[in-house]
């Protein structure tokens, strides 16, 4: 996990840069040595993604933007990118699964592999189905490794706007990788530091947890949002449950949490309020570009000031 203070990168508010200071790049450790070599000469204060794709040029998301990297770091051309092998992709998948994919069989059937550290690592390949349901990926060419980070105040703004007063159900909307994930892990240690709710993260593919999310939070890992949410209340007795991504399959989770008065905090890849499926949350969140806050809305008015 990277940590950062909320002042570390202007990408997550503030102005000023910091030394910043040596960090550690074991998270990154299934990478193999050419790859980990040129992610050597990058900050990762603002490596937020890789894209590693067979004999094609690696690219980074460094800072909100992508880029080249080559042996050295960013490169300006595409030529002089590195271009990984088909063999250093197997390398990375098999290192990331604890060299046992047969551990990682569940959530490779949904797309992904996650690493010790919270990275997510998703795949494409050729999808196997067995009985009219994904059984496994073979022949996997590309990865998308996404490198968890916890920016230690980039909630700040939403919390006062939204909980200050009192506690509400609110939802982040925002295209893939516009920090929705980062804000969630904010919010969990704001709400255990400052109210000490009892907060249950229910993580499903193993990345919203990567980080400190509070000294009052537990976590549920690699469990649909149902499962989750069903075991979660019976067994935690949470005051409020934090989770990723819905799809339109988890509102009724949602909906019964909230029916038994238990706060909800969540994200969805959407960009508008109009497209929610279901208007359960008292406070709906559009970002504007990487972590920054856009919109604003209540569950009946179009702005909340």
């Amino acid at each position: 996990m990277v940590k950062q203070s909320r002042f570390c990168t202007p990408i997550f508010g503030g102005n000023d840069i910091l030394q910043f200071p040596v960090i550690s790049y074991t998270m990154l450790g299934f990478l193999p040595p050419r790859l980990s070599d040129a992610v050597r000469h990058v900050n990762l204060n603002f490596l937020y993604e890789l894209r590693i794709r067979a004999d094609k040029p690696l690219r980074a998301n460094v800072g909100g933007a992508f880029v080249y990297l080559g042996p050295r770091g960013i490169a300006e051309r595409a030529e002089d990118a590195l271009f990984p092998t088909q063999e250093e992709i197997s390398d990375t998948l098999f290192a990331a699964s604890g060299f046992s994919v047969y551990s990682v069989a569940e959530q490779l059937k949904k797309g992904f592999v996650t690493g010790k550290e919270g990275e997510r690592i998703g795949v494409a390949g050729s999808f196997v189905y067995e009985r009219g349901s994904p059984l496994s990926v073979n022949n996997v060419t590309s990865l998308c490794v996404r490198v968890p980070h916890a920016v230690e105040g980039c909630a700040e703004e939403i919390y006062a706007r939204c909980l200050y007063d009192k506690m509400r159900s609110l939802i982040l909307l925002s295209p893939p990788g516009e920090g929705k994930t980062t804000l969630l892990r904010d919010l969990s240690r704001l709400v255990c530091g400052r109210k000490k709710l009892n907060v249950l993260v229910s993580d499903e593919r193993g990345e919203l947890s990567a980080g400190d999310l509070g000294e009052t939070a537990d976590v549920i890992r690699y469990a649909d949002k149902l499962t989750a949410f069903t075991a979660g209340i019976r067994a935690m007795r949470p005051d409020l449950i934090i989770t990723d991504e819905l799809l339109p399959e988890d509102y009724a989770a949602v909906r019964r949490a909230m029916q038994g008065g238990i706060f909800v905090f969540a994200s969805a890849h959407l960009t508008r309020k109009e497209d929610v499926p279901e208007k359960l949350f008292s406070r709906y969140i559009v970002l504007d570009g990487l972590g920054r806050i856009g919109t604003i809305s209540g569950a009946d008015t179009d702005a909340v000031a």
